[in-house]
């Protein structure tokens, strides 16, 4: 009987204390708000090297492609361009790769596949507009290499800088 007598009483406190327990509860809650602001940017997310590969004599035109990758906020107007280089005497009309000895190789840019429109440096004149999208979007760049008087054998190297503008 004194088992019963001890049990009943820890049974009581341990019921009462459950139900002090859920009665004690209680919970609060509030709101905040999540914001951003986007405003007219853009970026050039990618610019690929142009490589004309190997050749020997450059009698012949030699052409090849790459791509200039950009990202603009939604409906932000930009303009891409393409700078002469760095090539000594350089024009965007025609850009000059520089190698052995200041020997130069003349090349020109284009903004379409028939390489009839240089690519260039003047916004509403020679550099590409577009209108963002939020997404990347994807420039193709032409460059030609006319035929012309070969020079000394070696490495030729341009750097054009790629600028949008918005």
């Amino acid at each position: 009987m004194k088992r019963i007598a001890f049990l009943v009483p820890m049974f009581v406190v341990v019921i009462g204390y459950c139900a002090a327990s859920r009665v004690m509860a209680a919970t609060d809650s509030a709101t905040f708000q999540v914001t951003i602001e986007i405003q007219a940017a853009c970026e050039i997310a990618a610019a690929n090297n142009l490589d004309f590969g190997t050749h020997g004599v450059l009698s012949a035109s030699i052409d090849a492609a790459t791509t200039v990758d950009v990202q603009c906020s939604n409906t932000t107007p930009y303009s891409l361009r393409l700078s002469q280089g760095t090539g000594v005497g350089a024009s965007v009309a025609t850009r000059r790769m520089t190698g052995p000895g200041g020997a130069t190789i003349a090349y020109t840019l284009y903004r379409n596949a028939g390489r009839t429109l240089v690519w260039g440096d003047t916004p509403a004149v020679d550099a590409v507009a577009g209108v963002g999208n939020g997404s990347v979007q994807s420039y193709q760049v032409f460059g030609r290499v006319p035929a012309q008087t070969t020079p000394v054998h070696g490495s030729f190297l341009d750097t054009v800088t790629a600028t949008i503008e918005f």
